[in-house]
């Protein structure tokens, strides 16, 4: 079997390339950046509430635009917020010890 190259002029291939680049622009993410980038300004202008509501409607975009990435955090969550809790435990527990130490020694020392 043999390939035989297709060629197309310069300016045929230049319309097709310009084109194509056009489509692969992703909008929302266009979108979010800018909602996100104006919000910052804003915010270190001193525009705390429009900064604050500039940033939001990016953050939304940027979540609308990346669902996947959202839904598989969602669906780690839980597995976090369980290490979380056995850490939280772990901690309680090791102040209880210094406490029960600390009144021991001090039990110790007023004798």
């Amino acid at each position: 079997m043999v390939v035989v190259p297709l060629t197309q002029s310069e300016k045929e291939s230049r319309i097709v390339r310009s084109s194509s680049s056009l489509e692969d622009t992703n909008w929302a993410r266009v979108a979010a950046g800018g909602g996100l980038l104006a919000g910052g300004l804003l915010m270190l202008t001193g525009h705390r509430k429009a900064g604050l509501l500039s940033a939001a409607s990016g953050t939304a975009l940027a979540l609308l635009d990346q669902q996947e990435v959202v839904r598989a955090w969602w669906d780690a969550l839980p597995g976090y917020i369980e290490k979380v809790q056995r850490v939280v435990v772990q901690v309680e527990e090791a102040v209880n010890e210094v406490a029960s130490q600390r009144e021991r020694l001090h039990q110790t020392l007023t004798r």
